[in-house]
């Protein structure tokens, strides 16, 4: 996919895996319109983004940014997919380029990193002192906010004609890079057997529904396992039927998996997901491009809205390193 002109569907079948341009460029980009619709309205309450509700891509906010600026969950899930498509899976690799962003502000909409999680910041911190990159990620139960979630998405990608059991175990390895305790760990791999079941074609309740039984099998006897009972509300199916209401949408790492979920099992276009879930409040950047990967996957690149995609910051640029990481994941054998 070289440009906005020429699309084609480029599909790979791996057994019952079937991946296409679409989806993987849907999904990357999914991310950072999501981020970009929520950033200007973080840290707002429910009840004051309702008297003048996001209904289109604007600025301002907290840090007084332009139309289409964008924030860490971009620029670390941009750093992992050029990671994965210029070296293959490497850790330090993918470490390195996140202490540039830390340090430098590569990939970031203006050369500068902010909006920092203070578990990210202490992972970056651990390794630009030399910690390896698999135990860089803080392990108190303190350390679950959404930092690995919002940026798991190009590994879940480039893992998913995988054998579960190893998706599970490189998902797992990708969020200790920031987020070493098992229910942030939990939360990316939920998270990846949804979008696996997505790329099989299967519908969103489809998807959900397979997430929910294989839970209860893949993470027995396991670390991870004894965190299930956190997941509850997405675990025992209930949560496509509670209300706005009942939704929190803050930095907790389960609260931010049950929002997205929320937002797009309980809609039909990829507008209305990922506008759903950033007028929901409090860590709507996040929770938007968490809502937006999941969107932008199931619906596809040609379905984000375009004038939405192009007030993004970079967006060429970030075009680019998308259809690179999708011929990458498309060619692998």
């Amino acid at each position: 996919m070289k440009s906005e002109q020429k699309r084609g569907t480029c599909p790979l079948v791996r057994g019952d895996l079937n991946l296409n341009e679409k989806a993987v460029i849907g999904g990357i980009i999914g991310v950072v319109v999501g981020d970009a619709l929520g950033l200007p309205v973080q840290f707002m309450t429910k009840t004051e983004i309702r008297k003048k509700p996001i209904t289109e891509m604007t600025g301002g906010g907290t840090f007084r940014l332009e139309p289409g600026a964008w924030s860490d969950d971009s620029s670390l899930t941009l750093c992992l997919a050029e990671s994965l498509f210029e070296v293959g899976y490497n850790p330090k690799d993918i470490a390195q380029r996140f202490v540039r962003w830390y340090r430098d502000g590569y990939m970031a909409p203006f050369g500068e990193s902010f909006d920092i999680g203070g578990t990210t910041v202490e992972a970056m911190e651990r390794l630009i002192a030399g910690i390896d990159p698999l135990e860089a990620g803080p392990t108190d139960v303190r350390s679950n906010g959404n930092g690995s979630l919002m940026r798991i998405l190009p590994a879940t990608i480039y893992f998913a004609h995988e054998p579960e059991d190893t998706m599970i175990n490189r998902i797992c390895e990708v969020s200790k890079i920031t987020h070493g305790h098992p229910r942030s760990q939990l939360a990316c791999c939920l998270y990846s057997l949804f979008i696996k079941e997505l790329l099989t074609g299967g519908s969103p309740d489809e998807a959900y529904n397979t997430m929910r039984i294989k839970s209860q099998t893949l993470f027995v006897d396991s670390e991870l396992g004894k965190e299930l009972n956190h997941f509850q509300r997405i675990i025992n199916g209930e949560l496509p039927n509670l209300t706005e209401h009942d939704i929190r949408s803050g930095g907790y790492v389960v609260e931010t998996l049950e929002a997205a979920l929320w937002s797009f099992l309980t809609t039909s276009t990829f507008k209305d997901s990922v506008l759903k879930a950033v007028n929901l409040g409090w860590d709507t950047d996040t929770v938007g491009a968490i809502t937006g990967s999941l969107a932008g996957v199931y619906y596809g690149f040609t379905n984000i809205p375009t004038d939405w995609r192009r007030k993004l910051i970079k967006y060429e640029e970030i075009l680019s390193l998308t259809n690179q990481f999708a011929e990458r994941v498309l060619q692998q054998q």
